[in-house]
């Protein structure tokens, strides 16, 4: 867990540069795999990109201490509930973020970057879901 963190914050450097940009990329890619996640959005998609990269770096900034940051992302899930998010969409998010990142890092997102955020990822969704259940 220790190495994937080190690999997530350090990737994340080269995302910061580059993170509306990214974020569009994501959204872009969100939409092209599932239109119907578009309804799901009532915001401007510019401050909406500024929310993603403002909790990406959360979870980046706690990578490695992911336990201390339940709480915040259970309580995320159940929020995400009230803004019609199903189960299902928690894949589809993950694939078109993992997409985007490495888009945006070419050619820096080796295999063990792509792991280390997956993996992160994935501790993520469990997390958001566990809060979306007992909501």
């Amino acid at each position: 867990m220790r190495q994937d963190a080190q690999l997530v914050r350090e990737s994340f450097e080269l995302i910061r540069e580059m993170a509306i940009p990214t974020a569009m990329l994501f959204y872009g890619r969100l939409f092209d795999m599932d239109p119907s996640l578009r309804g799901l959005f009532h915001v401007d998609f510019k401050a909406q990109s500024v929310k993603l990269m403002d909790t990406l770096s959360l979870v980046v900034e706690s990578a490695d201490r992911l336990d201390q940051l339940r709480p915040t992302l259970r309580d995320l899930g159940r929020r995400h509930v009230d803004y019609g998010v199903q189960p299902q969409h928690y894949q589809t998010v993950s694939t078109a973020l993992i997409w985007a990142l490495a888009q945006a890092m070419q050619p820096d997102f080796y295999d063990d970057v792509r792991a280390a955020w997956t993996h992160i990822l994935d501790e993520v969704c469990r997390e958001m879901l566990a809060g979306a259940e007992r909501g």
